[in-house]
């Protein structure tokens, strides 16, 4: 096939020898199979921001780590070069999570360079050698289901403990490969720790997961794993081999009313202080 524009400069750098199909077009990226040294890789061409369709992305970036002083700066401005680093620091995010992920035995593509914003990784593949399908491609039994269910969310566990959460996990960035399930689409994972939606975008991405092999086992349709991961982790007692139940006892205590009435009338009675102040200062 004719080679994108945006791959013409790493066949001309030597990155990589040829482009032998588009895989995919997605609200973020084009996907291509590409030839280097003989080897099938898989080439992740992200679209400029205007161009996707992605919407948020601040919530998304919210708790990761500038290590420069000076792009962060410019990363809180509106300047042209502000919004080039903030964009440049999203699309590493996914390089950056697939390393760290990959290091914590999480069933993610292999990263092998990122260049232009590029990034060249494992070409997941089936049992023939096939590109792997989505995991929205394959049917279940009631017990496959049950087995994929388990393995995903292994690994959403492995990944929270490495400090990450997905935050966008569906069965269309779940791959198939002969060994099973295998996670992709990260540029928007976020710090468990330094996100204050993390534990919302955990829960969502393992309901997810529910309803969809709940299509094929409703059984799992019953299960609670979110719930049951987050209070393991904010207690410190989650580790990739812990056992898990589904199951979560949701407190029972009733509110104590009157003293949330205490808690509202202070709460009034200081704004109303801290006004007055503001009135005296004014006299």
């Amino acid at each position: 096939m004719k080679t994108p524009k945006r791959l013409q400069s790493l066949v001309d750098d030597g990155l990589i020898d040829d482009v032998v199909a588009q895989l995919m077009s997605g609200k973020e990226a084009q996907v291509y199979v590409v030839m280097r040294d003989g080897q099938r890789l898989c080439a992740k061409v992200f679209k400029e921001a205007s161009k996707r369709s992605f919407k948020q992305a601040v919530q998304y970036q919210e708790g990761r780590q500038v290590r420069n002083s000076r792009r962060a700066r410019a990363m809180s401005k509106k300047t042209r070069y502000g919004q080039k680093e903030q964009e440049d620091a999203w699309l590493n995010a996914e390089v950056d999570a697939l390393y760290r992920l990959a290091s914590a035995g999480v069933r993610v593509p292999k990263p092998h360079a990122f260049v232009d914003g590029v990034l060249l990784m494992e070409l997941v593949e089936d049992g023939e050698g096939a590109a792997a399908p989505r995991l929205d491609d394959v049917s279940f039994s009631a017990e496959q289901a049950r087995d994929f269910h388990g393995r995903i969310i292994r690994e959403v566990v492995r990944m929270l403990c490495a400090g990450l959460v997905h935050g966008d996990l569906s069965e269309f960035n779940v791959l198939v490969d002969s060994q099973g399930p295998v996670i992709i689409d990260l540029p928007q994972a976020v710090n468990a720790a330094g996100n204050n939606s993390a534990e919302r975008m955990l829960e969502r991405d393992v309901d997810n997961m529910r309803r969809y092999f709940g299509r094929f086992d409703h059984e799992l349709l019953k299960t609670d794993y979110g719930k049951e991961i987050w209070a393991l982790y904010e207690s410190g007692e989650l580790y990739p081999d812990s056992v898990l139940t589904g199951c979560f006892k949701h407190p029972t205590a009733r509110a104590d009313i009157a003293e949330l009435m205490q808690v509202m009338e202070a709460a009034r009675q200081e704004e109303e202080d801290r006004l007055e102040r503001l009135r005296e200062d004014d006299d």
